[in-house]
């Protein structure tokens, strides 16, 4: 049986969701960090920039889900958005990558939230089959643009002039 719980820093059980963190990141090319991984997860949960719930089967965790709560400006209201979900190589296709799946949609739909979103890649077929079962929709008409920010150069919008008024702290 698979128990999905939260986990917090000072639960009995981080410590083993932070490795498994470390392994996620490996599968995604990372280098294995575990100190510097569980250090970051530690202190991003602490100060409530992300939520986890781990799957725990005997005492062993063998899948986590993160999640961040933004505000829904336009709604008044908040969005979670399903920062990462992982679960052990051995523990795949047994109803656990769903369980914190449907976890994280229960809580959001208890707590009033206007939406849960997530993306994955294009080719993770897996994800994208467990995600469209479970009731998610490709969003059309938005384009997701990201800047790298690189701190030995200059950024792009620096040399563009003055921060406009309405834009400064």
């Amino acid at each position: 049986m698979t128990t999905i719980v939260p986990i917090g820093p000072a639960d009995p059980a981080f410590d083993q969701v932070a490795a498994l963190f470390d392994d996620y990141r490996a599968h995604y090319g990372q280098p294995s960090t575990p100190e510097i991984t569980r250090s970051w997860l530690h202190d991003h949960i602490a100060q409530n920039r992300l939520s986890a719930a781990a799957a725990i089967r005997a005492d062993h965790v063998c899948g986590f889900i993160t999640v961040t709560i933004m505000p829904a400006s336009l709604m008044l209201g908040t969005a979670w958005s399903i920062r990462d979900l992982y679960v052990a190589p051995h523990h795949r296709r047994s109803g656990i990558a769903n369980a914190l799946l449907q976890h994280v949609i229960r809580n959001a739909r208890a707590a009033g939230a206007h939406r849960v979103a997530l993306q994955t890649e294009t080719d993770n077929i897996p994800a994208l089959t467990l995600y469209t079962a479970s009731g998610f929709q490709p969003v059309t008409g938005l384009e997701i643009l990201n800047l790298t920010l690189d701190p030995t150069r200059e950024d792009p919008g620096d040399s563009a002039g003055p921060v406009p008024k309405a834009m400064r702290g």
